[in-house]
């Protein structure tokens, strides 16, 4: 049976981001799939130029559907690795009963974990305060990007960081998650008792900003069911840039080791 994992990017950037998982993860055997956002497949340069008009109102449920559609189409039940709103996105298909297993890796919070804390808000006040934010393509500027992404990589890199990831993206799936609390058919909810969930490993930096840890802690306490395997790693002084930050392959080890711990019931590779 042939080991594959769709990788899952959040927002602000690409596919571009898994640029360091994706060969380590390819040398353990797997074979590896990065799509994109719907809007997001030009080059980098040329989304900073001129944005896909699909961005504009582009929403959770869209993503959700177009991920789905991909993982449908594969031969097997693939592994999915979500980072950011790919860690939601990941939760979200677990739910549908999508995936043979998932990795949540400073995830955005499903609806009705409070997240509303000083630095998160911080992260996010310029898109959460723009007028019709939820109807427009927006940027965020380098200072914010080094705030909510950055904080713990060297100040001589975070430049290059942003000018090599960066793009503008659809406001609407931050005003959705923003207000998940308030709606109840958000398209952000998930069952946390859903007993027949695949096995999940929700993954924390200890010094994120924009999803403080105490998120994807009070994630992994909502999960109920003893049946659905949940389990949790905070790594200290990691920041939302886990994925590239210096030590990002002591993640991509656990991540690798949680795998193959699996029974072998739940492994991509049983």
């Amino acid at each position: 049976m042939e080991k594959v994992i769709v990788f899952l990017h959040g927002a602000w950037v690409t596919p571009l981001c898994w640029e360091h998982f994706v060969p380590y993860f390819e040398k353990k055997g797997y074979r590896t799939l990065a799509p994109p956002w719907p809007g997001k497949e030009a080059a980098i340069d040329q989304q900073r130029r001129a944005p896909s008009p699909m961005l504009r109102g582009l929403g959770i449920r869209e993503i959700v559907e177009h991920y789905e559609s991909v993982i449908r189409r594969l031969p097997e039940s693939p592994v999915l690795v979500g980072h950011s709103f790919g860690g939601l996105f990941v939760q979200i298909l677990l739910d549908r009963g999508l995936g043979s297993a998932g990795v949540a890796i400073d995830s955005a919070p499903p609806a009705g974990i409070f997240s509303f804390y000083p630095t998160a808000f911080r992260s996010l006040g310029r898109v959460l305060t723009t007028w019709m934010g939820w109807k427009r393509i927006l940027r965020m500027p380098f200072s914010d990007f080094r705030y909510a992404f950055l904080n713990r990589v060297p100040s001589d890199r975070q430049q290059a960081v942003y000018d090599r990831y960066v793009v503008p993206e659809t406001g609407r799936v931050f005003f959705q998650a923003a207000l998940s609390f308030a709606s109840p058919n958000s398209p952000a909810r998930v069952d946390f008792a859903n007993p027949g969930r695949p096995p999940l490993l929700l993954i924390a930096g200890g010094s994120d900003h924009i999803v403080p840890p105490q998120i994807n802690r009070a994630n992994h306490g909502k999960y109920r069911s003893p049946s659905a395997k949940t389990d949790f790693k905070e790594f200290p002084g990691r920041c939302h840039w886990i994925l590239a930050q210096d030590g990002w392959e002591q993640v991509a080890g656990h991540i690798a080791d949680w795998l193959a711990g699996l029974p072998a019931r739940e492994r991509i590779d049983a």
